[in-house]
């Protein structure tokens, strides 16, 4: 009697789960404001941030938000002072420890967007030694922001440049120490 021939059902394998979800990097910075539903507003008039998503808490603060600027993603959160907690805000802690940096194809206009959404200068934009426009400010949250685009530069500009910052190190000063924390900051 001839056999019946066995189809061989492929074994179906399970959906891959991404290790990363899409858009995001390897490191993906988390920022804890002291009131994040106004940190993203300020994200979007600042840097031209978009809302990705947001989850509240049953008394309508932010417990993890998405924001997108550029091709990055952030995500930042209230802070929560409950006894235990560890998610604080500069305001908290009395300032921060980190800068966020974004490069920019037009970093003049993205600083003077920046600035009249209410961030402050801590360093002005200029060229600088390492051939970067560059400069530095706090946002209205206490977190410290650079901003810079790669520039041309002549090497003896770079020179000038890289001789008078070293001249404010070797008399104990530096271009980014703030005379006084921003308002409301610290």
């Amino acid at each position: 009697m001839p056999r019946k021939s066995k189809k061989k059902v492929a074994a179906r394998k399970p959906k891959q789960v991404k290790p990363i979800p899409s858009g995001f990097r390897t490191i993906t910075p988390y920022l804890v404001v002291s009131n994040a539903s106004g940190a993203i507003e300020f994200y979007k008039k600042a840097f031209g941030a978009k809302e990705l998503m947001r989850n509240l808490t049953p008394d309508g603060k932010i417990l993890n938000a998405q924001i997108k600027i550029g091709d990055s993603i952030v995500m930042l959160s209230d802070e929560f002072l409950f006894p235990g907690s560890t998610r604080k805000s500069p305001s908290s802690l009395g300032g921060s420890t980190f800068t966020m940096h974004i490069y920019s194809k037009n970093v003049d206009r993205l600083w003077a967007q920046a600035i009249a959404a209410g961030a402050m200068v801590r360093m002005p934009l200029d060229n600088t030694f390492w051939a970067e426009r560059y400069g530095e400010m706090v946002d209205p949250f206490g977190h410290h922001w650079s901003l810079s685009q790669q520039i041309k530069m002549s090497p003896k500009e770079m020179e000038e440049k890289q001789r008078a910052a070293m001249a404010m190190f070797a008399q104990g000063e530096h271009p980014v120490d703030l005379k006084e924390p921003p308002s409301g900051v610290g």
